[in-house]
């Protein structure tokens, strides 16, 4: 607060010197009251609002029409479309609603409902014939059960000489000694890094089933299987790194240490099509030192938030740079209640771009550029324009100048995707990664150690790239676990890699139906 004033000068210069002063100490508290509240709509929203920024396209034409009526402006207008929005034609055709049909692998188990023999007779005395059958179909669950094998080893002797004794091999095992399967190992795994339960829950589960299982002890084979897969995780990142184009964000995760937690980092690459890989890395900080260590050696595209850690990868041109207009449609998004109107129009012009991005989504890489060059470039032309006339009449550190600054500042990196066919307009796909991270974050609340943040990244390496390819995990950890415990350190472990396992699997299942039956 100001100092207080117990008397007032009687010049007139003194007084306007004192106005002037308080004048500018109120302003400065409209704006640190405004940053304040905006900030405290953010978080609202982060914590208790939807996460959608979806809108409707022509309810915020017509709210801005109206905006514009009043103060003269214009609406922004994109040449030869209007926003997406479903045609006359469209609406004829609505999507089918129903029962899906059942999955063709489903177990099925039939029932069958008969009448009792005295009703099979008809009143007049003749036996009722078998006519047809209807059948009702429902889906049911059987609880899952824990299955403790017993490998029986058969010993021979000779009773002749007396000296030979033969036992049959021992059955290859995941963990030396160990008492879990391969089975369970996936199941464990699963549960906590594909289904987000944290494992004081899954200690209850088994109990609940059975098994009893402290968490401790799945803990233990927790990090035995992310050791088991981390050359695998290796694997994928060095194909990774081929491709022409990567995506990367992160997210803060809490890490125990001496009975407090601080905030390490999980930070996703994302490959291109040819290089299908996820990859997750940590790292106990954010420093700039995390995402050159892991893209060391990289040459292509980088898509990414505008976090200044990554500026360094820039510098020598290997990497460039690829902003994402979804984060500068959030700012835009939050600063609504700050300014409506240049808001609402920074909005509807984004919209126009990902409208492009729809019409031109089958499209090869060529036709796809071609179409953003005809389209996307006079929208971002005239955004750029509007940018520029009404950036500096908004105060810098209003949310709607923090908008506007941030789509300025990173103008060259927005740009450069309607160059590329291969190239993405927003990088939501790693967010999409990342959301799963956060999903568990929220069930297990922190990671037990550094090492263990470790081991999660390479365990939400491998579900996240078995997702990606649409690969059953608890099926591939379950065949691929006892493969990697029979490797020595040198093998090659390319043929594991989760895309190729399944490539593996289908041809040898396409053979197995080629060959003639016995």
């Amino acid at each position: 607060m100001g100092a207080k004033v117990t008397s007032l000068p009687t010049d007139p210069a003194q007084l306007q010197e004192i106005i002037a002063g308080l004048v500018d100490e109120l302003q400065a508290r409209d704006l640190q009251i405004d940053a304040l509240q905006h900030q405290l709509a953010v978080l609202r929203r982060n914590h208790f609002g939807r996460s959608s920024e979806k809108l409707d396209p022509q309810q915020l034409r017509l709210e801005l029409k109206e905006i514009l009526v009043e103060t003269g402006g214009r609406l922004p207008e994109r040449q030869q479309l209007e926003p997406a929005g479903k045609s006359e034609e469209d609406t004829s055709e609505k999507e089918k609603h129903g029962r899906r049909k059942p999955p063709e692998d489903l177990q099925e188990e039939k029932i069958d409902h008969d009448l009792p023999e005295a009703e099979k007779v008809c009143s007049c005395g003749a036996t009722l014939e078998h006519i047809g059958e209807e059948v009702t179909t429902e889906y049911d669950y059987v609880p899952a059960s824990f299955v403790l094998k017993k490998h029986v080893r058969h010993k021979y002797a000779c009773h002749q000489c007396q000296e030979t004794v033969r036992l049959a091999p021992a059955p290859e095992r995941v963990f030396h000694k160990g008492m879990a399967g391969p089975g369970l190992l996936a199941y464990v795994v699963i549960s906590k890094y594909a289904d987000h339960l944290p494992l004081n829950r899954l200690e209850g589960i088994t109990k609940r089933w059975g098994l009893p299982l402290s968490r401790s002890t799945m803990g233990d084979w927790v990090g035995r299987c992310a050791r088991l897969l981390e050359p695998v995780v290796l694997g994928m990142k060095r194909l990774l790194l081929e491709s022409r184009k990567v995506h990367t964000d992160d997210t803060p995760v809490p890490v125990l240490e001496k009975g407090k937690t601080r905030t390490g980092r999980l930070w996703v690459y994302v490959g291109d099509q040819a290089h299908p890989y996820v990859v997750f890395d940590y790292s106990r900080d954010r420093k700039q030192e995390w995402p050159q260590r892991f893209l060391r050696g990289y040459a292509g595209y980088l898509q990414c938030d505008a976090y200044g850690g990554y500026d360094q990868l820039f510098l020598k041109g290997d990497i460039q740079e690829v902003g994402c207009w979804a984060h500068v449609r959030r700012k835009f998004y939050d600063a609504r209640n700050n300014d409506v109107l240049l808001a609402t129009m920074g909005l509807i012009y984004i919209g126009y771009l990902f409208d492009i991005e729809k019409e031109c989504r089958d499209l090869n890489e060529a036709g796809r550029r071609e179409h953003r060059q005809k389209e996307a470039l006079p929208v971002l032309d005239n955004i750029k324009k509007w940018l520029d006339q009404e950036q500096p009449q908004v105060l810098p550190s209003s949310a709607i100048g923090q908008a506007m600054g941030y789509a300025v500042n990173q103008w060259d990196a927005l740009n450069r995707y309607v160059d590329h066919g291969l190239l993405s307009i927003d990088n939501n796909v790693a967010e999409r990664e990342l959301r799963h991270v956060v999903i568990g974050r929220n069930n297990w609340l922190f990671a037990g150690s550094d090492k263990g943040g470790h081991q999660s990244a390479i365990l939400y390496s491998v579900i996240a790239t078995c997702r990606r390819h649409e690969v059953e995990p608890w099926e591939y950890l379950t065949k691929v676990l006892p493969e990697l415990a029979k490797l020595k350190k040198n093998d090659p472990v390319e043929h594991l890699l989760p895309d190729r396992w399944k490539a593996a699997r289908i041809a040898s299942d396409n053979l197995g139906d080629a060959r003639p039956p016995p």
